[in-house]
């Protein structure tokens, strides 16, 4: 069985370039087609397996401005040739997905979700990134194309694994299609077997700074309150919300797996304020056997488990995230307790299930040749 790995972009390092690492540890000779990729971000991680790369990767600032193409990537994923295997792999949150193959290729795609920003988000995708004032009024034409192309290309899936029951429901609205649910792995034991010094004094907060996550809800939370709060990430929300902070917040940048396991560790809780399509952050605070405090929505709902690994609290506002901070009790929760909750997110329980999932469809789908 040949198989390919398709990856939307890799100039970033988050959630679904780990779901990529598994892909890769599961299909060991399998190369990856992706549409931009940095190496020098993703050198030691790929190693020497074979990448190849669109004709965007040649355009300037594709790799720093990626989303500053958008009406390019449809034309860019469809010229892969992926004639040559036998089942093609997308991993995919926008344009993977899209990938063209012949009638003798099996088509999975991973969905991390249906592209926020043609659908979910296009009224403020805008507004959430810099762009120049002409592509700010190019964006909401070139919308009307990408849904029309997200939609089509859609039916070039022959089976759709979900990351989450919320962006199951999401793939079945957006496309008509049904699609089986395999959480995103986790290395447990890369924080469950770490050891730090207690717990600390101090909440987090981590991930991109973007929008849609909605760490400015956070940071005004905290302002009121004055309790430390430290926040782990990068993006391009990062000027507005440093200049909206208090000095009891501390924006600590884009750190290491190691040094993140180290806050994780020492927080007195994590601070999920999104709904988000799955949220491996929560994941990572829970192995670490640290309890959050989550917005009651999206895929927080298939991992939190109140008053066992965490709360929620229920409106994206203010007062209900200040009053759920200061309800918050972290002699409640018991770490070990905390940790066994999310044993069953392992990244070689997710190997194990996406291998037999494969094989499976690859069967029946021979059988119907």
């Amino acid at each position: 069985m040949r198989v390919a790995l398709v990856h939307d972009y890799l100039v970033q390092y988050g959630g679904a370039e780990r779901v990529l690492e598994a892909l890769c540890e599961i299909f060991p000779p399998a190369p990856i087609y992706t549409l931009v990729y940095d190496e020098k971000l993703f050198k030691n991680i790929f190693g020497k397996r074979k990448i190849y790369t669109s004709f965007l990767q040649s355009l300037p600032f594709s790799k720093s401005h990626h989303r500053s193409f958008p009406i390019l990537m449809p034309m860019a994923i469809e010229s892969f040739d992926l004639s040559a295997y036998d089942v093609v792999i997308s991993d995919s949150n926008s344009y993977a997905k899209g990938v063209i193959t012949n009638t003798e290729t099996l088509h999975i795609c991973y969905c991390h979700t249906p592209m926020r920003y043609a659908w979910d988000d296009c009224h403020s995708y805008a507004r959430a990134f810099s762009f120049s004032f002409i592509t700010r009024k190019l964006v909401p034409v070139a919308m009307n194309y990408i849904r029309l192309w997200d939609k089509i290309s859609s039916e070039r899936v022959d089976k759709f694994i979900a990351n989450s029951a919320f962006v199951s429901m999401r793939v079945n609205k957006y496309y008509r299609k049904e699609a089986a649910v395999i959480h995103p792995p986790v290395d447990i034991s890369f924080y469950k077997n770490f050891s730090a010094g207690g717990k600390e004094d101090y909440f987090l907060l981590v991930g991109r700074l973007i929008q849609y996550k909605r760490f400015d809800l956070a940071i005004e939370t905290f302002n009121i309150l004055g309790l430390p709060l430290k926040i782990i990430g990068d993006g391009p929300e990062a000027g507005r919300l440093k200049k909206g902070a208090k000095k009891n917040i501390q924006f600590l940048g884009r750190l290491s797996d190691e040094e993140t396991r180290n806050y994780y560790a020492g927080a007195r809780a994590l601070i999920f304020p999104q709904e988000e399509d799955f949220g491996i952050v929560l994941l990572e605070s829970m192995a670490s056997g640290t309890p959050v405090i989550a917005y009651r929505g999206g895929g927080a709902l298939e991992v939190v488990k109140e008053g066992i690994n965490g709360v929620f609290f229920g409106q994206q506002t203010v007062d209900s995230l200040v009053s759920a901070v200061q309800n918050f009790n972290k002699n409640n929760f018991s770490g070990e307790i905390i940790r066994k909750s999310v044993a069953g997110f392992d990244k070689e329980i997710f190997k194990k299930r996406i291998k037999e999932f494969v094989e499976k469809e690859w069967g029946l789908f021979k059988n119907k040749e």
